[in-house]
């Protein structure tokens, strides 16, 4: 059993436990967090699938005043680390981990959501190395669900106009455009994210609205690092910027 550990997240007071030996978090979280928290409507319920150790969750816990965010999680691990992350920072009144798969969303809450944000596996099935861990396995290859599972779910869960975020690879942009509109659910915002400001990008954010109209507007592109090899002003932005209070 992989041993566990406890960090601060940047965020306040926040912290997180996860299994090093396992998947861990990565900045795509955090700026897909914080790309959903500029969200200019008024945002009630939210929604992350997938949610790991329910690291997003716990970022818009924070960055916004959500009153209520669920997380869907199917690996039984990584859904007893989010329970337990939830309760140790003192969220259960805000946060709800739910352990099911997200192509059986329960139909009680569908069209319920003003927002669902997604940091879903990146590799398609059948597609790549597959870690012998099957937690790292599920975190990076689509096994329990692919690209179309989590844009359709995202459109059962949300209500008409309702937002939707998602962080995903430029590789498999064509994709991830294509199951959007498919299920509904409008392209409106898109973001490349480049490792610094002389090398090509390799994280794209996408915005839609479910039932949105037909216009695709391109964002300038977030550097990670600055080219000395620190984190960038902008990221270093995103943990330093205040609760939305």
């Amino acid at each position: 059993m992989a041993p566990e550990r406890k960090d601060k997240i940047g965020f306040g007071d926040l912290t997180l436990i996860q299994k090093p030996g396992d998947f861990c978090y990565g900045v795509d979280a955090v700026i897909i967090s914080d790309f959903a928290a500029k969200c200019k409507k008024p945002v009630k319920k939210a929604a992350d699938l997938g949610t790991g150790t329910g690291i997003i969750p716990l970022i818009l816990s924070y960055k916004t005043q959500i009153p209520e965010i669920v997380g869907f999680e199917i690996q039984k691990d990584a859904l007893d680390l989010a329970r337990r992350n939830v309760s140790e920072n003192g969220l259960d009144s805000r946060i709800k981990i739910i352990g099911c798969d997200i192509k059986n969303i329960p139909r009680d809450i569908c069209g319920t959501m003003d927002m669902v944000v997604t940091n879903p596996p990146y590799v398609a099935g059948g597609s790549g190395l597959k870690n012998p861990e099957a937690t790292m396995a599920g975190a990076r290859h689509e096994m329990t669900a692919d690209m179309n599972d989590f844009l359709h779910a995202a459109a059962k869960l949300l209500k008409d106009k309702g937002d939707f975020y998602i962080v995903h690879r430029p590789s498999r942009l064509t994709d991830l455009l294509f199951f959007a509109r498919k299920n509904g659910i409008e392209p409106k915002e898109m973001r490349l994210v480049c490792p610094d400001k002389e090398k090509t990008a390799n994280i794209v954010m996408l915005h839609c609205t479910k039932g949105g109209g037909k216009e695709l507007k391109m964002l300038k592109p977030l550097f990670v690092y600055d080219m000395a090899g620190n984190y960038s002003r902008e990221i270093m932005g995103i943990y330093e910027r205040e609760c939305q209070k």
